[in-house]
């Protein structure tokens, strides 16, 4: 190997442990952490995030870059080497832009600020996290301010997790789709609704997770190199290819949120699970974005976790755990409960055909609050307003309505939303793909088998992590580009089906 590479190697991996000893922080404060921890833990995930962005500065590792530029250019096309240079070069030109003081006073402000909303939403007080918003508002214009040359403010915060992508792009792809969902909305709401209240039940939470973590390492889940804990908000985390953890939560009194929650957290943790060993601790070690990572969690959370297929073979295993709540209820009663459309006012628990509504509204409040046009003391009743306007619903609180997502209150505003839609769109175009090289999958599927979709996604997505851009990823998989033909074709066929309808 180039001694320069290894060196490289070296100095990435100490960055990438400093950002992973973070990430675990972060992951107990949600998890096991004690309250009064909570100002140590803002400290010292502060602390952690200024020393790994110095090292992501340091201009010795500018330095090697320079000396490795000319020989990953020799390189030929696909080579790992070329990609890990080229993406070591990207991130360290993106990092020399914003000092490391801002990054650890931001970090602080993100663990204060989740603090404060484990308090604010169950108390209903958007008064108490609002000032903290304000900051985090003013903190991302700044962010943004360190990338002069943007079309829209909005352009380098979605650059950080969808690459290639802007507001320009955004902004039409998404008024094409609310266009297409929407007289497949109007019909939908002119259908009698499906009845979904063997759904509505009491299920011991204990008995849930146990059969959603049995259903998860059927998939494919590591449980050798991962674990299930229970979190008010769901999220996967990677702090190596060998410990990806994933969260869920459970309510007793309604199956979805385990059940599908779990199964997308499971696609997440099947993407960072299925990295090629190779690439860990480098840049490469991660997914190519957020849309393509959100692709697999809702590939597998509805284009299979909510087919017909995959609960022909699940369901009676469901209802011997569930005898007394399902041993009555058929098989179709069940699939059609958990397809019903019907709108509503949480994301997560969003049926496939009204979430990127919820998606867009927040895109929508984003750019808002970016631009200045919308005050963050006047976002909850801009957030009621939206939801009434899209969606026929309007939220009896902030609770449940601008508190509901922790992305505002652990992150930045702006480019923490899109992803979702992105990776709507393209996990039917991934699994389309998949069918089109392995015709047998859907037979696989109503028989329980997972081990030919999962290897064409290794094989065509997984294995790559971040060696190419988004872009060419989804071209390489699929043969073309994102676009829409596939996923509104699923949905027609789908619920075309589900509620009698003719496109």
């Amino acid at each position: 190997m180039n001694e320069n590479m290894q060196l490289l190697r070296e100095r990435l991996q100490e960055i990438r442990d400093l950002n992973a000893a973070a990430g675990l922080l972060y992951w107990d404060q949600t998890t096991y952490m004690p309250p009064a921890a909570s100002p140590a833990r803002a400290r010292q995930m502060a602390t952690l995030r200024r020393i790994s962005h110095q090292k992501s500065v340091d201009p010795e590792l500018g330095r090697l870059l320079d000396e490795l530029d000319p020989y990953a250019e020799g390189l030929p096309p696909g080579s790992d080497d070329a990609a890990l240079v080229r993406l070591a070069r990207r991130d360290y030109e993106r990092a020399t832009r914003v000092p490391s003081d801002f990054v650890a006073r931001f970090a602080q402000h993100r663990a204060e600020t989740f603090e404060a909303w484990t308090r604010a939403r169950p108390a209903d007080d958007f008064a108490l996290v609002q000032p903290y918003l304000e900051k985090t508002v003013q903190y991302s214009r700044e962010m943004a301010g360190f990338f002069p040359g943007y079309e829209h403010i909005a352009d380098p915060l979605i650059d950080f997790s969808d690459y290639g992508i802007k507001v320009s792009i955004l902004r039409p792809l998404f008024a094409e789709l609310r266009q297409g969902l929407r007289p497949l909305l109007q019909a939908i709401a002119k259908k009698p609704p499906i009845d979904d209240a063997c759904l509505r039940q009491t299920y011991p939470v204990e008995q849930q997770l146990a059969f959603v973590r049995e259903l998860v390492q059927h998939l494919g889940y590591d449980m050798q190199r991962g674990r299930i804990d229970l979190v008010p908000h769901p999220y996967t985390t990677m702090f190596s290819i060998y410990d990806v953890r994933l969260t869920t939560r459970a309510s007793a009194e309604l199956l979805n949120e385990a059940l599908f929650g779990t199964i997308h957290e499971a696609g997440h943790s099947l993407y960072d699970q299925g990295i090629d060993p190779a690439f860990e601790g480098t840049p490469l070690a991660r997914g190519a974005s957020s849309g393509v990572h959100e692709s697999q969690s809702r590939l597998w959370e509805n284009v299979v976790g909510r087919s017909r297929a995959f609960w022909t073979f699940f369901y009676p295993r469901l209802q011997q755990v569930f005898p007394d709540q399902l041993a009555n209820v058929p098989l179709e009663t069940f699939y059609r409960a958990a397809n019903k459309v019907q709108p509503g006012l949480i994301r997560v628990n969003a049926d496939e055909l009204t979430y990127n509504m919820h998606i867009i509204i927040r895109f929508e409040l984003e750019l808002d609050l970016l631009e200045g046009r919308l005050a963050v003391a006047d976002l909850p009743e801009a957030w009621r307003e939206r939801y009434r306007r899209d969606l026929g619903v309007v939220p009896p609180d902030d609770r449940d309505g601008v508190m509901q997502d922790m992305h505002w209150y652990y992150g930045s505003v702006g480019g923490g939303f899109q992803g979702y839609t992105i990776g709507n769109i393209l996990s039917a175009q991934f699994f389309n793909a998949a069918v089109r090289a392995e015709d047998e999958i859907p037979a696989d599927i109503e028989r329980g088998e997972f081990g030919r979709l999962l290897g064409w996604l290794q094989e065509n997505v997984y294995r790559h992590g971040r060696k190419f851009d988004p872009v060419e990823l989804v071209e390489r998989a699929t043969g073309r580009p994102l676009q829409l033909d596939d996923y509104m074709d699923y949905l027609w066929k789908k619920y075309g089906e589900l509620y009698g309808l003719e496109k």
